[in-house]
Formats: structure tokens, C-alpha cells, sequence
């Protein structure tokens, strides 16, 4: 079976999505922006439908997204195909979404020695959203807390993280004097990491019921996540072992001693087999068996009694 588009301009379709204008995937590819622009307008032309949103930066529209999924297919298993020929061919580059958490925690282990040649472009991207990338040819694989595979793709069950409230005595003092009562977490403000992160407010919903969003400061940087929740900026949600590490360091205390919240997370992929990205896929699997808990599917108590907290 014969790929029926023209190679050049898959790439070019594929340069002008990843690097958000015409300008910058010329750049990529040492060619001219007209060439870029007469590559995009033939393949549109072929595929008879609009590819590329002219807007900054540039995004590919539905039809796009599975155009520049095959191109990125093509590049990996042509790739593979020079390293099985033991034949010189460039870097074969794995592009995956990962949530901040994940990298911060258990993700590494599965790339520490990559075999050569094997470049890994990461996308931070919240495990609620990461499938979005899946979708729009940007990553081919993706930790995500979506279980419904992608079109395209398949999906595996990874482990679950596991999340823990932790603010500064003083904060409390402030602001949850009589505990986490409904009209304080109503008032009392949040860390979060970013709009789209969503793990303060489904806490509070465990708590208390739904219908409350509190204020919210947004951190997007664990470091400086945890530092200005030690400082009594807000309360926050904080992976276990982070946590751990912070009440161990002083100055934090658990919000609700005895409760947790729990994301199941997964691994999606494209469904093509190659060598590389199953190795990737293995390598994964290892790292979350070590470094994830097994998905229970249990919310936490309402009461104390939790094991590790």
C-alpha cells in the first residue's frame, strides 16, 4: 500500500503545526515560506480540505490533525526502517505529553538510557487535557488520565497518582480555623497550577459537595508550587511523595489528615508497532509499576485511617 500524499508536503504540513507559523517550519525544513506555502495549498488541493488555520500560531483543523498524525507516523517508522538496515538516518524524535506531576516524579526513570538516536521532545500538558495532543498529531503518546483510547490509538491502564492537601499552619489559622467547613472552603484560597488543573477543586467536592469553586493563585512550577503554599499563599494539592518529602522538611501540614484524591492514569499511543515505540511503551509500564499506585478505583475516607498520611 502506497502512501497516497506526497511526502514533502506531509512534512511541510507537519513543520508548519509544530512550529506555529509558515515562517518557522521554512526555517525547519531550509526551504522558502513560498515553498512551504505551495506544499500546504497542493495538499489541501489533494486532500479537499482546508489543513492549516491561518491564525498565530497556526493549528491544523480536523482534517489537519489526521494529516499531520500520518506524516508523523511516516517519519517514525521510516526511521525504524534505517536503524533495522543498519542504515545512517537521522534522529528518530518521540514526541509525548506528560503532566507536570508525572514529570516530576516518576516519568524519567522510563527514558534514562535512551538507546542512541532516540530523541524525546516532551510536552507538559495536564493529564486532563493531554489527550488533546494525541488528537492534533502533536505527541504520539501521552499520559492521560482518559481511558477512552483516541482514534487512532490505544490506550493502557498505568497506575494511579495519588494526591494530598497540604497548607501552612498559619494559613489554616487564617483561614480554616474551625476546620474545612463548606462556607470557609468557599472563601479560603487555592494553589493551583494552572486553569486547567481541576485537582483543588474535585477535593473540595470530596469534602464537602459540589457547587463551590474557591479563588484560586496560579503557580505553573512545582518548586515554586510548593514554596508558595509553604509561605501561606493558599492550600494545595500535592503528589504523595512530594508531600512526604515537604511535611518531613517542616513548615506544611495536611489540610484533611486521613483523606486523599486519586487519578487513575493511562498511557495512549498510535496503534502502528514499531520497535521504538514499543520500547518506549515498555519502558513506561516499568516506570509507572514503580512509581504509581494500583488504580483502586476507592475514593479516600471520610474520616482519618488513611496509611500513609
Amino acid at each position: 500500500m502506497t502512501v497516497p500524499f506526497d511526502l514533502a508536503q506531509l512534512e511541510a504540513l507537519a513543520a508548519v503545526v509544530g512550529e506555529g507559523s509558515f515562517d518557522a517550519a521554512a526555517r525547519r525544513l531550509h526551504v522558502t515560506p513560498s515553498a512551504v506555502s505551495q506544499r500546504i495549498k497542493a495538499l489541501e488541493q489533494q486532500a479537499g480540505h482546508v489543513l492549516v488555520r491561518r491564525s498565530r500560531p497556526c493549528r491544523a483543523t480536523a482534517a489537519g490533525e489526521a494529516l499531520v498524525r500520518l506524516a508523523g507516523q511516516v517519519d517514525l517508522l521510516a526511521q525504524d526502517a534505517l536503524d533495522a538496515l543498519e542504515v545512517l538516518g537521522g534522529p528518530t524524535r518521540l514526541a509525548v505529553a506528560v503532566n507536570a506531576d508525572s514529570l516530576s516524579t516518576w516519568f524519567p526513570a522510563a527514558l534514562v538510557d535512551l538507546p542512541a538516536g532516540v530523541l524525546v521532545e516532551l510536552h507538559r500538558e495536564d493529564q486532563d487535557h493531554s489527550a488533546r495532543l494525541l488528537r492534533d498529531g502533536t505527541a504520539m503518546a501521552a499520559v492521560t488520565a482518559d481511558a477512552e483510547p483516541v482514534q487512532g490509538c490505544r490506550s493502557r491502564p498505568l497506575g494511579a497518582m495519588r494526591y494530598v492537601a497540604v497548607a501552612a499552619p498559619s494559613y489554616l489559622g487564617r483561614h480554616l480555623p474551625d476546620g474545612p467547613t463548606r462556607e470557609a472552603l468557599a472563601v479560603a484560597p487555592v494553589v493551583a497550577f494552572n486553569r486547567q488543573d481541576a485537582l483543588q477543586d474535585r477535593f473540595v467536592e470530596q469534602l464537602v459537595g459540589p457547587g463551590l469553586r474557591p479563588p484560586a493563585h496560579h503557580v505553573p512550577e512545582q518548586q515554586a508550587f510548593v514554596d508558595l503554599v509553604r509561605a501561606g499563599l493558599g492550600w494545595g494539592m500535592v503528589p504523595e511523595r512530594a508531600a512526604a518529602q515537604a511535611l518531613a522538611a517542616g513548615g506544611l501540614v495536611p489540610f484533611a489528615p486521613g483523606q486523599w484524591l486519586e487519578v487513575p492514569l493511562h498511557w495512549q499511543h498510535w496503534s502502528l508497532r514499531t520497535p521504538t515505540l514499543d520500547l518506549l511503551t515498555s519502558r513506561v509500564v516499568s516506570a509507572a509499576r514503580s512509581g504509581l499506585r494500583p488504580a483502586s478505583g476507592r475514593r479516600s475516607p471520610t474520616g482519618a485511617g488513611s496509611p500513609a498520611f
